[in-house]
């Protein structure tokens, strides 16, 4: 169980590296004048076929057309929160501030999870866990302070709006995912996570259908530049990032410091898009200040990696001694 939780944590890490790239890539189109409408509304478009084509390797539909058919509501709800009131508001915060800010704010997702929990579950997983939490509460400190440095102390209004968007959408993201992998549990469907990802995506699609609709006719069709870019997005957040994510939050489902180990991994976005903005987008190394926060979240990483160890084993030791009485 320690090492099946371990697995989790690590699948998480390198669905994180993947993440990196939305922030990156969209950044990307609107500091090239693109608009921001169609980077969010093209990689969901065209993550769909994407995902086509790998599902075939992947156990093929499964029970999913079953699925969507019975619960069309739960389908459509779910998805456009974890997917539309996620994406939109995250892209948008790429026309309002740089990518290093976008990624940093995002990591308040850590805190989403567990805050939600109580909220969410109705068994032993409806309470606030301390440790998470508290490891939480340290992450979103390194990612202020990370932020801070970067800014020299110093956030405008349109940065602090796109905080605000971007925190909107930290909590919708784990919400939406939380609320299908509870709705699966309920009703006992088994999807492997591409197979969910597929579902999320295609009921999210008349959502989407509709705001390329309003897009088209208020700003004009895509570029073949936006198109590019927001394949790349498709590619590697839209389909590698979103399953690999998805197969280790199905990894660690009932357990509860577990997941949030799993969902405070993309913590480390951050680490990676400054890597990246050092690199290609020729920004300034962190200063002392953010190096402190950069050190504070790898220091939360580490311990939610332990505590969700520790649990597992806990768990495996309740669950004999059950079968012993």
């Amino acid at each position: 169980m320690r090492s099946h939780a371990l697995k989790a944590v690590a699948i998480a890490l390198i669905s994180a590296l993947f993440f990196t790239f939305t922030y990156v890539l969209n950044r990307a189109v609107v500091s090239g004048g693109g608009h921001w409408q169609w980077a969010v509304i093209l990689r969901y478009l065209i993550t769909l076929p994407l995902l086509a084509l790998v599902l075939p390797f992947q156990g093929g539909f499964g029970a999913l057309p079953y699925e969507l058919r019975r619960h069309t509501r739960q389908w459509l709800t779910w998805s456009s929160v974890g997917f539309v009131l996620f994406g939109v508001p995250l892209t948008w915060a790429a026309s309002s501030g740089p990518s290093w800010l976008v990624a940093g704010s995002f990591q308040t997702t850590v805190l989403a999870g567990p805050l939600l929990a109580p909220f969410i579950y109705r068994d032993e997983r409806a309470r606030w866990h301390v440790a998470a939490l508290s490891i939480g509460v340290l992450i979103v400190g390194g990612v202020m302070l990370l932020q801070f440095g970067h800014s020299h102390g110093a956030l405008d209004a349109s940065a602090w709006l796109a905080v605000g968007a971007v925190v909107f959408s930290a909590f919708a993201y784990p919400l939406g995912n939380r609320m299908i992998l509870l709705h699966l549990e309920r009703t006992g469907t088994k999807l492997g996570p591409v197979q969910r990802v597929f579902g999320m995506t295609l009921a999210s699609w008349p959502l989407w259908l509709l705001l390329a609709v309003v897009t088209w006719f208020t700003v004009g069709p895509p570029s073949l530049r936006e198109a590019l870019l927001a394949g790349g997005v498709a590619l590697s957040s839209g389909v590698i990032a979103t399953v690999l994510f998805f197969h280790a939050t199905e990894m660690v489902g009932r357990q509860p410091t577990a997941l949030a180990g799993v969902e405070a991994m993309q913590a480390a976005e951050l680490l990676f898009a400054t890597v990246v903005g050092v690199i290609f987008l020729h920004e300034a190394l962190p200063g002392p200040v953010a190096a402190l926060g950069a050190v504070a979240i790898m220091v939360g990483i580490a311990l939610f990696a332990w505590v969700s160890g520790r649990e597992a084993v806990s768990d495996a030791q309740d669950a004999v001694a059950d079968r012993g009485a």
